[in-house]
């Protein structure tokens, strides 16, 4: 069943819901040295230092987009998570046509500012670097959270922590045509965004990253958060 907002879509946008939502999986070629990586950011965050906890964040996203042939993200760290009445932001995908995406993390808390668990890190840096993946790997003109997304994320997590564990023969590879695709999202999302000047907004509880150009923070929650929607937060 897909999620309530799919309702609310356009046709346009339903169909790329549905395709997001079919796949579970986007399999790493090396999860064992990937995994090394993760295991890198785990001693950083124990350092407590943001720059050692920027440079391996950077180095494990640079091994992953490595692995499955996409074009790099530039990564920032900040220190203390931004907070509001919808609660605290703990990262942000941005993405403009024609230049490097960036992947923005926090890594203290808002009102402890203690540093974030190295699993609740990891998995926000691998939720917005699936936003990337959905544009550079399944070719996707629009990235938003369906139950293939989380999916996608849950099992990059398990990849990243069990690089030996159950459930390999399970994934599926990621299919040439999604690859193929790419050079014709991309022209369509350049397109859109000449035409339209922005993405279209969608209503403000659909769990959803807008179209490139867009920028949607998102909480841990999954809702869009709103006061952080400006550009260069």
């Amino acid at each position: 069943m897909p999620f309530p907002y799919y309702h609310r879509l356009s046709k346009r946008q339903q169909a790329i819901y549905r395709r997001s939502a079919a796949v579970p999986h986007i399999p790493l070629a090396d999860r064992t040295g990937a995994a090394a990586f993760a295991r890198d950011l785990e001693r950083a965050l124990h350092t407590g230092s943001r720059q050692e906890v920027e440079r391996s964040a950077w180095r494990l996203c640079r091994r992953i987009c490595q692995d499955l042939g996409v074009p790099w993200v530039e990564l920032r760290v900040r220190q203390k998570r931004p907070s509001s009445s919808g609660g605290e932001l703990h990262g942000l995908y941005e993405r403009e046509e024609g230049q490097t995406a960036v992947i923005t993390l926090w890594m203290r808390t808002a009102q402890q500012k203690r540093v974030v668990a190295f699993k609740t890190f990891l998995r926000t840096l691998l939720h917005e670097l699936c936003h990337h993946l959905d544009y550079e790997v399944l070719g996707l003109a629009d990235s938003m959270h369906t139950e293939g997304f989380f999916r996608r994320e849950s099992d990059l997590a398990r990849q990243l922590l069990d690089p030996g564990g159950a459930g390999q023969d399970q994934r599926v590879e990621v299919r040439a045509e999604h690859r193929e695709r790419r050079g014709q999202a991309r022209d369509d999302r350049g397109q859109a965004r000449h035409s339209e000047g922005q993405a279209p907004a969608l209503p403000d509880t659909a769990p959803a990253l807008g179209q490139a150009g867009a920028t949607r923070p998102v909480t841990a929650s999954g809702q869009l958060a709103l006061p952080f929607g400006k550009k260069g937060r």
